[in-house]
């Protein structure tokens, strides 16, 4: 029996790459029961497939009429759709927002793409790094004189893209238990990721941010909110924003008798400041400055691999991780006092549970 805040919402999912999945992976973690419509033929269910994790697998044919009804079906009794294709793709299969709100009405459809649905650039091909290239949040991260830098796929598909679509998700899930009525998500990692960049714009407007790389107040200008290198060649991170936790800094690195460290926010002087905090944690080890600053207020944190993570001991402490098939990964979050969310299993291959979903969703139609 699954658990979760979402135990008892049904969702039927496209199969796909990137955020989608990724929303999925969200929406079974807290519970939902998602069945996966892969490609009659596919291979699916590699266990290093995290995305993948906690659903059940159909796999149909959509150029088949007879696999179409069995889709069209299953949306019939299902809470939610996902999918990732391009704008018209779902339209041409026979399962777009017209046929799936026919048959459902309560039906919540959420359509996630890179452009959104209508725009220019609507029908174009694009992965993360466009998406958050034309929001301004790409410009805006990397080094003074270099190029900026893409955050993996972290900002667009993920952040833009899959954690909004969740999000209207369940905003939607709840409008429709008053109205009685679904509707379509417009998902896009272009809106998203401009939404993300909320602050900054405001602090542009402000006058307080500028177009220049690596000389703001969180991006790497600042002494006080970098990334510094250790002895070891490791790395560490320091956030200390706010007075008294600067005052700390200071204290702990042997700097706050330093003319140049007298005025925080003095910005003709960062690059100064910055040159002398890189000098200072390049005499010790990562292990020696986190043994000084860890759990201390100069808000900091050792640099650490995806090797190292999970053995930290707060990580470890909360169970920020866990072993699925012998694959570490990334546990359910967020965390529910009453209602806790767990993995419901590993990846599945493709078609793996065709006949016991059709049975448990009470569905009559046949694939091919």
């Amino acid at each position: 029996m699954a658990q979760g805040p979402l135990a008892g919402v049904k969702v039927v999912e496209f199969a796909g790459i990137g955020p989608g999945p990724y929303c999925c992976m969200l929406l079974s973690d807290m519970g939902a029961d998602v069945v996966r419509i892969d490609r009659k033929g596919g291979r699916g269910g590699a266990k290093f497939d995290v995305t993948a994790r906690g659903r059940r697998s159909i796999a149909l044919d959509m150029k088949e009429r007879a696999d179409v009804e069995v889709a069209l079906a299953l949306i019939e009794k299902a809470d939610v759709l996902i999918e990732g294709f391009r704008p018209g793709v779902m339209e041409r299969l026979g399962v777009g927002p017209d046929e799936a709100l026919e048959r459902n009405p309560r039906l919540i459809y959420g359509r996630m793409t890179g452009w959104g649905q209508t725009g220019p650039l609507a029908h174009a091909a694009g992965h993360d790094l466009n998406y958050i290239a034309l929001s301004g949040a790409l410009h805006a991260m990397g080094r003074k004189g270099a190029p900026p830098s893409p955050p993996l796929n972290l900002v667009g598909d993920y952040g833009g893209g899959a954690l909004f679509l969740a999000m209207g998700v369940c905003a939607a899930l709840y409008e429709a238990q008053r109205s009685g009525k679904g509707q379509v998500i417009d998902a896009a990692i272009t809106d998203g990721a401009a939404s993300l960049m909320g602050v900054m714009y405001g602090l542009r407007a402000a006058g307080i941010w500028t177009d220049e790389r690596d000389a703001n107040l969180l991006d790497g200008g600042a002494p006080f909110y970098d990334v510094y290198e250790t002895c070891d060649g490791k790395f560490v991170t320091i956030g200390a924003l706010e007075p008294q936790f600067y005052a700390l800094l200071l204290e702990k690195t042997g700097l706050k008798d330093d003319p140049d460290f007298a005025m925080q926010m003095n910005k003709p002087h960062w690059p100064a400041m910055s040159d002398k905090v890189a000098a200072v944690i390049k005499t010790r080890t990562r292990a020696e400055w986190t043994e000084l600053m860890e759990g201390s207020d100069v808000c900091f944190a050792p640099v650490l691999d995806m090797a190292e993570a999970p053995k930290h001991p707060h990580n470890a402490a909360r169970g920020a991780f866990t072993e699925v098939e012998g694959v570490v990964q990334p546990a359910p979050a967020p965390r529910f006092s009453r209602t806790s969310g767990a993995i419901q299993g590993p990846p599945a291959a493709a078609g793996a549970h065709s006949a016991e979903i059709l049975s448990d969703w009470g569905v009559t139609a046949r694939p091919s």
